[in-house]
């Protein structure tokens, strides 16, 4: 089993999807907040990946950051993903779409490389097809040209993950899942994932997860560590392996989001939390 580890790794990354018109302002702001690492997709129906790259540059010009300074991941998503406007040709065999779409992605995000290219959602939810194996290896062939530094997946269920080892002898950096409290926090999927030294990045942690956050629990421990119900939860992903992602559009929050790094939680805490909901 080989993984490839992320050489810069930030400890909350900023997701863009669902923003429109606002993405730039609001990339623009996260970078000012200190956010280091930005997620996005070259899929225009739920991203304006283009929106990005011109908070990047706002940011850059700015003098905010640099692009070494950043850890940035976009995603290929295959055509059943997407609307009308879309970054390949869909007639054409995957390889072709994901090299046609790496390259969009870079100019949209105005760099030579990415620091993780994901893939973003295998192409059945019954299994890993060969659709999936084609793509897989043809994004290898962009990190093997520079132009990506490692691989990941995203919305996949256990029975993709295994069925996408017992092929591959190597397993993706980063598995990002949407993460359900009522389905324990995708625990079948961290675990797999931690015995495998993967990145678990969990995203909708608070919109998923909206009768946590009202939780008695979770009320309490906020006021005991002098925090927000938002922070304990990002607090306790962390606590048990997972990358967070935030989407907030609130800059205050942002600046919260971020402060979560320096709370912390009882053991005790941390297994009263995973067992709220799971």
């Amino acid at each position: 089993m080989v993984t490839s580890r992320p050489s810069l790794l930030p400890h909350f990354l900023y997701g863009t999807a669902w923003k429109e018109e606002r993405t730039a302002g609001l990339v623009e702001m996260a970078l000012g907040a200190g956010f280091r690492g930005i997620d996005t997709a070259n899929q225009r129906r739920h991203y304006f990946e283009a929106g990005v790259g011109q908070g990047l540059a706002a940011a850059y010009r700015a003098g905010v950051v640099g692009r070494a300074d950043l850890f940035l991941q976009t995603k290929f998503t295959y055509r059943g993903g997407q609307d009308h406007r879309l970054p390949y040709d869909p007639e054409a065999r995957f390889s072709v779409q994901v090299a046609q779409s790496m390259a969009s992605s870079l100019e949209h995000l105005r760099t030579d490389y990415v620091d993780s290219y994901v893939l973003h959602g295998p192409s059945s939810g019954y299994g890993w097809t060969d659709a999936d194996s084609e793509v897989w290896d043809a994004m290898k062939k962009e990190r093997q040209a520079g132009r990506a530094r490692v691989l990941g997946v995203s919305n996949v269920s256990l029975r993709h993950l295994e069925q996408m080892e017992a092929g591959d002898p190597e397993v993706p950096a980063f598995v990002q899942n949407r993460c359900y409290a009522r389905f324990g926090w995708d625990r079948e999927v961290r675990l797999f994932c931690r015995g495998r030294k993967i990145v678990y990045q969990g995203f909708s942690l608070l919109t998923a997860n909206a009768e946590v956050l009202r939780h008695p629990v979770i009320a309490g421990l906020a006021a005991r560590a002098g925090g927000t119900p938002a922070q304990v939860v990002f607090v306790f992903a962390r606590a048990v392996g997972m990358l967070p992602l935030t989407g907030t559009s609130n800059g205050e929050h942002m600046k919260q989001d971020l402060a979560s790094s320096g709370l912390e939680l009882s053991s005790d805490a941390v297994v009263a939390i995973e067992g709220l909901a799971g």
